[in-house]
C-alpha cells in the first residue's frame, strides 16, 4: 500500500560540460541542423527552377527574371553560407587540440 507522504527520490539530471558526451551531443545537434538546412536549400532550389520554368526566363541578369526567384536565390545563398559555417564548426570541434 502506497503512503501519500512518500516522496520521490529521483535524482535530478545535471548537464556536464566539457565531457566527450557533451561534445558528441553538440556535434549531433549541429549535424541535424545541417541536414535540415541542406534539405531546405534543395527545396528552395526546386522552387527556383519551378518559378523559372513558369516564367520561361532562366537568365538572372534579365530584367524580366521573376522577383520570387531572385529572393529565393538570395535565401539559398544565405543558407549555403550557414551550412559552410556549421561544417567548419564541426571540423573544429572534431579536431583534437594540439596541446
Amino acid at each position: 500500500m502506497l503512503n501519500s507522504n512518500t516522496r520521490s527520490t529521483q535524482m535530478g539530471l545535471h548537464r556536464r560540460f566539457g565531457t566527450a558526451r557533451a561534445s558528441t551531443t553538440l556535434e549531433s545537434k549541429i549535424g541535424r541542423m545541417l541536414s535540415d538546412l541542406v534539405l531546405a536549400c534543395r527545396q528552395i532550389e526546386a522552387d527556383i527552377a519551378a518559378e523559372e520554368q513558369r516564367a520561361g526566363i532562366f537568365n538572372r541578369s534579365d530584367a524580366r527574371y521573376p522577383i520570387l526567384a531572385r529572393s529565393l536565390n538570395e535565401r539559398c545563398a544565405n543558407l549555403k553560407q550557414t551550412i559552410a559555417m556549421l561544417e567548419r564548426r564541426i571540423m573544429e570541434t572534431a579536431r583534437p587540440d594540439a596541446a
